[in-house]
């Protein structure tokens, strides 16, 4: 990222820069202020825009080895094309002769570091990885933005901001304009106005509602998912994301079992860092035999409405019901 920065700053340009990873906020950041610098809006000359996979390498060659017409680049802006999965070896080969007045701007979603185009882009272009940031960058940015509106928030509220809202940034975003705008007339945000103004994500609810069932309350687990029905989120989805937490706790015990670091266990986990806490939390109630019998359950119900026997909401009523239930390996 510095060096994209740099390189705007001095009007250096590569010939091709590749940016991707899962911080989709990040990415458009950058992919906006190259398209700025390199563009001119409304010049149609200079600049051409493609999306998707029926993007044609040989077309991109050829543009590329077109003058800039009374501009000093030609921008070539590529999205989500599956150039850096597969294919495309004309146009990785063309990579190391592309003029220095066209650049090429790759914004992908997955890619293969094993491809030819990736190989490509790494010798002669530049690689910028948006992988997703942990808590302790986001709360420095969050800061650094209510800063600069001079407010402050209390450590309770920064907490339960990244509990409701999650780590993606873009979302983050905008729930601190709302909350900004809701704290207008106070310096320092408390608990009760992210209460108020940041809804309780999905995720968050699931992970309350496993919290339910392993305490075997099962009338608040019920009641969770009956909101979350009223929400209309579908059931089918509802019973993933339970799933996927018992997964995610079976995993977490395996590796605690094996002495893996809280960071290393977020990582292979694919959970955020201060979430793996509030998950071993839930995973130390648990045997491994009872999480993988409540997996086990899970596919059984999951089977039985794909092949019509069973009734969605009420398969995943039952393994809400059958996970929850007082059990001797408690």
């Amino acid at each position: 990222m510095r060096t994209i920065d740099e390189d705007i700053k001095n009007q250096k340009y590569k010939t091709a820069y590749l940016l991707y990873g899962e911080e989709a906020y990040l990415k458009k950041q950058y992919k906006d202020k190259l398209k700025s610098a390199l563009w001119t809006e409304g010049d149609t000359m200079n600049a051409a825009f493609y999306q998707g996979k029926e993007t044609n390498p040989k077309e991109l060659i050829d543009l590329g080895e077109t003058m800039p017409f009374f501009a000093d680049h030609r921008l070539i802006l590529v999205e989500d094309s599956g150039f850096f999965k597969s294919g495309a070896e004309e146009l990785a080969e063309y990579m190391a002769q592309v003029p220095e007045t066209t650049t090429f701007v790759f914004v992908e979603s997955e890619v293969d570091k094993r491809s030819k185009m990736f190989k490509a882009l790494k010798d002669h272009g530049k690689i910028v990885e948006f992988a997703a940031q942990n808590q302790e960058l986001l709360t420095r940015w969050m800061l650094g933005r209510l800063k600069r509106e001079n407010k402050n928030i209390t450590k309770a509220a920064m907490q339960e901001f990244f509990d409701r809202v999650g780590t993606d940034m873009g979302s983050l975003d905008r729930e601190m304009e709302k909350l900004i705008c809701y704290c207008l007339d106070k310096d320092v945000i408390e608990l009760p106005d992210v209460e108020a103004v940041c809804p309780q994500a999905v995720t968050n609810k699931i992970f309350d509602m496993v919290s339910a069932i392993i305490e075997c309350r099962r009338k608040d687990a019920l009641e969770m998912y009956y909101d979350l029905l009223a929400l209309k989120e579908p059931p089918m989805r509802i019973l993933f994301l339970i799933t996927r937490q018992y997964n995610i706790l079976l995993q977490l015990k395996d590796l605690k079992r094996k002495g893996t670091n809280n960071s290393a266990m977020a990582k292979a986990a694919g959970i955020p860092p201060f979430a793996v806490s509030r998950s071993l939390g839930q995973a130390s109630r648990l045997s491994i035999d009872s999480i993988k019998k409540i997996l086990g359950y899970s596919v059984e119900m999951e089977t039985a409405v794909k092949t019509g026997q069973m009734n969605e909401q009420i398969a995943v009523e039952l393994v809400i019901m059958e996970a929850s239930r007082e059990r001797e390996y408690k």
